[in-house]
């Protein structure tokens, strides 16, 4: 009897408790149906975009199939970053020349073959997308622009499984000059930051410069204002270059890494 009267004053904090875990729990299961409506959402979007630019596109030619795909989206809901981010794009990877991409989150492959057929004839992409069916239908629509795998690389994983893996799929051999030139987040936006982290911690952002494009299309983000805090918060490494609607471009360069001759 002594125990149960002892317990009573804590009954509040036990309902306190008891309310906050439900609280919880609900929040998780939100987020776990949300997920999943958007992946089954991403799903049906990946395979009636690729039926629409699979059987309209003229094979072989990557412009054609930029055009099926912009052609799609104009009546119908696209995962594609569109063409007005898209002119943002390709403006990033002719003035930057670069020879190794790293792209995360291809969707259907539109911005995929959008930086392939401007790249150098040296150039390499590597693809990291989570879903499996978008990452085959991506890689058919890669194909069916023209490029050969020896051009580029699927890998289907999530970023933060890739990322540790890049070095092998790069080659990147012992010189420090040697790593990303640039690098294009189209996944998840709270990933960003982690992701960035990791390249950088993985040695993997050429230090003489490496360019990234954050894209955000239509998804309000709300951690944006927060990496660009830290962007700015590393003046030693990191700088703001441009901030469009839809798009962040920033850059890193390791200044404290000497290039031997």
């Amino acid at each position: 009897m002594w125990l149960v009267v002892a317990c009573v004053p804590l009954l509040p904090a036990v309902f306190m408790v008891s309310a906050r875990c439900r609280v919880k729990v609900a929040s998780l299961c939100h987020g776990a149906l949300a997920w999943a409506l958007r992946l089954l959402r991403g799903r049906a979007c990946a395979k009636s975009t690729h039926a629409f630019v699979f059987s309209q596109c003229t094979h072989g030619q990557a412009d054609s199939v930029l055009q099926t795909f912009e052609l799609y989206a104009d009546t119908h809901p696209s995962l594609c970053i569109g063409p007005l981010t898209g002119e943002a794009l390709d403006e990033a990877v002719r003035r930057l020349g670069p020879s190794r991409v790293l792209e995360l989150g291809m969707h259907c492959g539109y911005s995929s073959v959008r930086v392939l057929r401007l790249l150098r004839p040296a150039g390499r992409l590597i693809a990291v997308e989570l879903d499996p069916l978008a990452a085959e239908l991506g890689e058919e629509v890669i194909l069916v622009a023209g490029f050969k795998h020896s051009q580029f690389q699927v890998l289907t994983s999530s970023s933060a499984e890739a990322i540790p893996t890049l070095r092998s799929f790069l080659e990147v051999n012992q010189r420090v000059s040697d790593g990303l030139d640039l690098v294009l987040m189209d996944h998840d936006p709270a990933q960003y930051l982690p992701d960035l982290l990791a390249l950088e911690r993985e040695e993997l952002l050429c230090p003489s410069g490496c360019s990234v494009l954050l894209i955000y299309g239509n998804r309000r983000a709300r951690n944006r204002g927060d990496v660009l805090d830290w962007i700015r918060a590393r003046p030693d490494r990191y700088s703001v270059k441009s901030e469009l609607q839809f798009m962040t471009e920033i850059f890193y360069q390791n200044k404290s890494t000497r290039v031997d001759e």
